[in-house]
């Protein structure tokens, strides 16, 4: 039983190991990071769809729900991030203060999260990538864009850009930042353009009734769009290659998603302004309401910043899954084939390989549909466990130094944890058979392979 709850150690070097990776971000980078992953499907999608089936209007107090829960959430990560550092997101922060199994559920469970979320992404982008290559008389088949199960052969452009985003990481991290730069600066001028041109559109009588659907629709929405929030903790998973992860990563963690929260609930009651909740529940709601208004270009400019808010949002994901699957590799907990390092690249090439070959046949040969709830309560679940890891290092290592604090001890984190539950409550049963099977999935792998494969049980032996 004890080892089942051993932990690593924590020194004041610990943030400073070489893991054969580049140091190369900083908080600036790592901001961008976490808007890369924020800013997609939850603005250019589901919020039309979450306003139409679940909150109307009051959309805008789902966005509040959900952000307070992952704001919470990101307080403890920022806490944990500066007082451990480069130790591998949150899966590594729970190996430092809830132990070893505690450390393989939320890793298991960020795997889920990331390689389900990349999949799902791609799927939405691919219908984007068809609107834009039809408009320039360019347009795939149909039997190209559907899965087998759907009637097709293929989705193509789904398992290709999967497979594009693969070479990217590739080749260095610092190219993959780049990148995700350029992308960011795409979806957010687009974003400012539909802002620019929906206030002077507003009909306040849109926003009556405000609450259609009662609180319990708002906290259905909110248990939704969650999905719109996952990507912050990507910004984690960063530590081994941010230049100084002990100050740069709470800032990245704290920023990016106190600007998304902001851009969201801006966004979110235009678009409930300008159009009637129950016209938004298609595809592109924020494109096909600029169409209805009249703004063809406008709507082009959005369908831009949707194709790069998506890829970006893929980008930093897959990466994410990525590094995690590496520090788990390098802890012994996944076979050791993975914990390689490409000298050249200073990448984890074949980690990187074998989940792109793996998340485009996702993609490209199935339909995705509910299984990507699975991604929130997945991510519920880290979260939950982060706030209660927060709480269990202040009583374990009193004594580690904390360059930043989580405010209002245990408050905070209490909270967080309570609200991750509640929102979990608030999804289908189907989703919880769902989690529980790829639970019990990852308990076989545990207590089969990991447990007597673990470099910490050999170097504690």
């Amino acid at each position: 039983m004890k080892q089942l709850f051993r932990t690593k150690p924590i020194n004041a070097d610990h943030h400073l190991c070489d893991t054969g990776l580049r140091r190369v971000l900083g908080a600036f980078d790592l901001t961008l990071l976490g808007i890369g992953a924020i800013i997609g499907a939850g603005i250019f999608v589901l919020t039309g769809i979450a306003a139409a089936t679940h909150a109307g209007p009051a959309i805008v107090v789902s966005y509040v729900v959900a952000g307070l829960a992952c704001a919470f959430s990101a307080l403890a990560y920022a806490e944990l991030a500066a007082t451990i550092g480069g130790c591998g997101s949150a899966y590594g922060y729970a190996y430092a203060g809830l132990g070893e199994l505690a450390a393989w559920i939320i890793g298991w469970d960020l795997i889920l999260e990331y390689s389900v979320a990349t999949s799902a992404v791609a799927i939405g982008w691919s219908g984007y990538a068809q609107n834009a290559l039809a408009a320039v008389g360019l347009g795939l088949p149909p039997w190209l864009l559907r899965p087998p199960a759907a009637g097709g052969l293929i989705n193509l452009p789904a398992a290709a850009i999967v497979l594009v985003l693969a070479v990217l990481l590739a080749l260095g991290v610092r190219e993959s930042s780049r990148a995700n730069a350029v992308m960011v600066v795409i979806k957010l001028t687009a974003i400012a353009v539909f802002i620019a041109f929906a206030v002077g559109n507003v009909e306040p009588a849109n926003w009556t009734p405000f609450m259609p659907f009662g609180w319990e629709g708002v906290m259905g929405g909110a248990a939704l769009i969650f999905f719109a929030y996952i990507g912050f903790d990507a910004v984690s998973t960063a530590a081994d290659e941010a230049r100084n992860p002990q100050r740069d990563l709470p800032f990245g963690i704290l920023a990016s998603l106190a600007v998304c929260t902001v851009v969201y609930m801006v966004v979110a009651g235009l678009l409930t302004g300008i159009a009637s909740y129950t016209t938004l529940n298609n595809p592109s709601p924020v494109a096909d309401v600029m169409l209805r208004l009249g703004y063809p270009w406008v709507a082009g400019v959005i369908a831009a910043g949707a194709i790069a808010g998506l890829t970006s949002v893929m980008l930093v994901l897959y990466y994410g899954l990525s590094r995690v699957f590496l520090a788990m590799a390098r802890d012994g907990l996944l076979p050791p084939v993975f914990a390689r390092v490409h000298p050249r690249t200073q990448t984890p090439l074949r980690v990187i390989l074998a989940a792109g070959v793996l998340m485009a046949g996702v993609a490209g040969f199935t339909p995705i549909g509910h299984v990507a709830e699975l991604v929130n309560i997945g991510t519920l679940a880290a979260f939950f466990l982060v706030c209660v890891g927060v709480i269990a290092l202040r009583y374990t290592h009193p004594d580690v130094p904390r360059p930043f604090r989580t405010p209002l001890m245990p408050f905070v984190p209490l909270a967080g944890a309570g609200t991750c539950l509640y929102l979990m409550a608030q999804l289908p049963a189907i989703t919880w058979l769902r989690f529980a099977g790829w639970l019990l999935l990852g308990f076989v792998i545990y207590f089969g392979y990991s447990r007597r494969h673990s470099a910490l049980a050999a170097a504690q032996a």
